[in-house]
């Protein structure tokens, strides 16, 4: 069993079900490294042969734990001394992979210490973000938030740099703090104060931004490949990641869906898999959805509960029926919880537990902000798309299964996709083909028959401080808890007792 540090985890003879790997009883526990564990995750799920893989967070592992980190590729000055006198983790590490194996390139260290609500180092990206997003929204629940907030402010009236570099090394400038004079005690405060701290979310987005451009600059300088792969926190910045592209700092790139902690557990299973038993790489076949499909008997015992049977009916159609009957829901602008096989794994909902609505009926976005996601106001929505269609209602038409770029809405098509649209045009995109996910490409083709369009508002299936849905029961719970329309779960539509719908 291969596992990372600063982890915990579970006593291994109980887990309470039959073990995967029962018959291997005698394999050794292996440790990694944060880092190394992010990196593996971008190797053994990217689709190079080879490629650079830069990893970028908040904190990785201790420097006494870090298993990766040759005299030649650490470029933090005394690490040894510094390393005795405080707890120094790892910030940013940068690799090569040669289709089977991932080796360290530039790995940088700094003193933990910079945001005192959750543990980063004191000179890191991932740092800087969360603490101004603890500034503005006085939790770290989801840092994301300020992505969505920047574009309501002006970056221009805030002069202070947030970093330097020092040769090759990424810091925080000594005086990075200073426009953090007023944090918000309540969300009320954060929205009576609204430009100040709209103009410190633009303000961070843009210090972050030219942060991320400059440090993969330095660490590609001079490298024949230009391919990069890009895993840990920093790497969901999508306002970042599309910059590198469209700068051509690199000519590919591709980010690890799962590019969070959460995605560490696949670069544990893809380094157990290339480094301990030595085995060839397996190209991936760029699923995300790895959750259990539930079975039709699974979700009769959850609509036929007698806790909700009373409140909610439903039907069982036939696929064609099912997509008919929902694209004419969405294009009437109710709003339906997508509820289909395997549960994504990764911070994004792709299709597979989300919430769809109509991408351009005035005041939709208002209320499934307010009234189902119950979550900010400013927050934007992600439109999905065919990819076929996705040059024709954006500017760059890029594919973009992952929602880990963002696109420009095209003109023309402003006022028929304005709930996916955000304040300064962008669109946090996600491409959607016939191949990965059928019955949603199908939907989305439906959904085009009836309006002439092919885009649909999409944004994960949970309300505001809540894991994204997963079971039967969760789904269900949400439409009764939530102004929710409909529930489509496989090819059952499911309602409210006291909607009224057929």
């Amino acid at each position: 069993m291969v596992q990372c540090e600063n982890f915990v985890y579970p006593d291994r003879n109980n887990f309470g079900g039959p073990r995967l790997f029962a018959q291997y009883q005698a394999l050794p526990v292996i440790n990694i490294s944060h880092h190394l564990a992010h990196a593996y995750s971008a190797a053994g799920t990217c689709p190079f042969e080879e490629s650079h893989i830069l990893v970028v967070d908040g904190c990785g592992s201790p420097f006494e734990q870090v298993i990766d980190k040759p005299e030649n590729a650490i470029i933090t000055p005394n690490i040894n001394d510094l390393a005795r006198s405080n707890l120094v983790c790892e910030k940013d590490s940068f690799y090569y992979f040669d289709g089977s194996k991932v080796t360290p390139l530039c790995k940088d260290f700094s003193a933990t210490g910079l945001a005192a609500p959750m543990p980063t180092t004191q000179h890191s990206i991932g740092g800087f973000y969360a603490a101004v997003s603890h500034h503005i929204f006085g939790d770290m629940s989801d840092v994301g938030k300020l992505m969505g907030l920047a574009p309501f402010g002006d970056p221009t009236q805030i002069t202070q740099t947030a970093f330097q570099f020092e040769g090759d090394r990424l810091l925080m400038h000594p005086q990075w703090s200073r426009p953090l004079v007023r944090p918000a005690s309540d969300h009320h405060d954060m929205r009576q104060h609204f430009e100040y701290y709209a103009n410190i979310a633009a303000w961070a987005q843009a210090n972050v931004t030219d942060a991320v451009l400059t440090l993969v600059k330095k660490r590609m300088r001079g490298r024949k490949n230009k391919t990069l792969c890009y895993s840990g926190g920093v790497a969901l910045n999508i306002v970042a990641n599309s910059k590198l592209l469209t700068n051509r700092v690199v000519d590919s790139l591709y980010v690890e869906p799962a590019a969070g902690d959460n995605g560490l557990a696949l670069g544990c299973a893809f380094y157990g898999w290339l480094e301990y038993f030595n085995k060839p790489a397996i190209p991936h076949n760029k699923g995300t959805c790895f959750g259990r499909k539930y079975q039709q008997t699974d979700i009769i015992a959850a609509l036929t509960n007698p806790a909700v049977a009373d409140a909610i009916k439903y039907t069982l159609k036939s696929e064609p029926e099912m997509l008919s009957e929902c694209a004419g829901m969405l294009s009437e602008g109710q709003v339906v919880g997508w509820f289909q096989g395997g549960s994504e794994f990764g911070p994004r909902a792709l299709g597979h537990r989300s919430i769809l609505a109509h991408p351009g009926i005035p005041s939709l976005h208002r209320h499934i902000n307010n009234n189902i996601k119950k979550r900010e106001d400013f927050r934007p929505f992600a439109p999905s798309v065919l990819e076929t269609d996705v040059s024709t209602y954006f500017e760059n038409g890029s594919v973009n299964p992952y929602m880990l770029s963002v696109d420009f809405t095209r003109p023309q098509y402003k006022d028929k996709l304005h709930n996916v649209t955000h304040r300064d045009n962008s669109a946090r995109i996600q491409t959607v083909n016939h191949q990965q996910d059928p019955k949603f490409a199908q939907l989305l083709q439906a959904f085009k028959n009836i309006t002439g369009f092919s885009v649909l508002l999409n944004t994960s299936l949970n309300q505001r401080g809540q894991p994204i849905v997963e079971t039967p029961e969760e789904a269900i719970g949400l439409l009764l808890n939530s102004a929710l329309d409909a529930l489509v779960m496989e090819n059952y539509i499911i309602r409210k007792q006291s909607t009224g719908q057929n």
